[in-house]
């Protein structure tokens, strides 16, 4: 079931992902080779009457393309000059390239509002709940409905950015800044390294208020503010990426995907459906780096073209997002390889 799970997950994120430059491709009149979900051989297609476009499932469940005239290095003498993509106006290729980011976007938001509305919004303070007698922030001076707002002076003020400060102070003795009544106090925190299914980690003894709030406004509220927690958490990961904070030993390929998937699948439906949610956020959010092979690098060519008034030779641009690729697949065997270390370690 796993498998299933993560096959249809990846598939619901990356149909999303194409149809939307798929749909505005076409809008534009631009002609349209393929429309492939899954990446590697191919396992089936068809066709439309009327219709250019062969339409693909491919073996591997890890991506997908809309391949269109204009793209390929080679200049297609057989489509009309009118429906390749440099043709069109800026706009056109503009919405072309950032539909799909557009549309996970889109996808994310619509299923964190049905995950609201079912199960409640939870409230995005990242709000003291309760503290362990055991641990040490019973003795810290941290008190129940204390509001945290920074974590060794790095904004922590959501439960997501939170999150991700404690990972990167993992076993580190952190400074807190609350806000208690309208003060604001600093506690100091040691963690306590204890044994949890037998492996060694650090705990600070507090959780966090998990309240939730019921119906339409609030979880409307929840789908885009946690939205949008997100993405600023996904930039501080990148900062964190850059500057040693945080190993890249600690991204996820599609091994560790599946494995999360797994653990999602064994906590119900709802955790499944969260999962496509940030699935879905974080597919978007790497569509926008500006670097080759990435919507985004094709969306900055857009930009400086449109600066300087000058087109870039089609053949310097796809040769340049062909080399941007391999790189990619390069850096996806390396995650594969970490995910399946961790997987044998663990």
């Amino acid at each position: 079931m796993t498998l299933i799970y993560f096959i249809l997950i990846l598939g619901i994120v990356i149909l999303v992902h194409e149809f939307g430059h798929f749909i505005f491709a076409k809008r534009a009149g631009i002609y349209v080779y393929e429309f492939s979900i899954g990446m590697g051989p191919r396992i089936f297609k068809w066709t439309r009457k009327n219709d250019e476009t062969e339409y693909s499932i491919r073996l591997i469940p890890i991506g997908g393309f809309v391949q269109m005239a204009g793209e390929e290095i080679e200049d297609d003498k057989s489509v009309p000059k009118d429906k390749k993509f440099s043709s069109k106006t800026f706009g056109q290729q503009l919405i072309t390239c950032f539909a799909g980011i557009m549309n996970n976007f889109i996808l994310a938001i619509v299923l964190l509002f049905i995950i609201a509305l079912f199960n409640g919004a939870p409230q995005g303070k990242p709000i003291v709940g309760s503290i362990s007698k055991d641990y040490p922030a019973y003795t810290s001076g941290l008190q129940k409905g204390d509001v945290i707002l920074k974590l060794d002076g790095k904004n922590a003020s959501n439960t997501d950015l939170l999150s991700l400060e404690l990972q990167v102070h993992q076993g580190k003795t952190i400074n807190l800044t609350v806000d208690r009544d309208g003060e604001e106090k600093n506690i100091i925190l040691k963690p306590k390294k204890t044994l949890v299914d037998g492996k060694e980690t650090y705990k600070y003894g507090f959780a966090i208020n998990d309240e939730v709030k019921r119906g339409f406004l609030p979880a409307l509220e929840y789908a885009f503010s946690k939205f949008f927690s997100l993405i600023w958490q996904m930039i501080m990961i990148f900062v964190y990426l850059f500057t040693g904070h945080l190993s890249f030993a600690s991204l996820a390929g599609p091994v560790g995907i599946y494995g999360v998937v797994g653990t999602a699948a064994a906590s119900g439906l709802w955790s499944l459906v969260s999962l496509t949610a940030y699935i879905s956020i974080n597919v978007g959010f790497i569509n926008l780096i500006p670097l080759p092979a990435f919507d985004g690098g094709r969306i900055f060519i857009l930009l400086i073209e449109k600066i300087t008034g000058k087109k870039i030779n089609p053949r310097i641009e796809n040769t340049f997002h062909a080399i941007g690729f391999f790189l990619l697949m390069l850096l996806m065997v390396l995650i594969t390889y970490n995910d399946i270390i961790r997987m044998i370690s663990g």
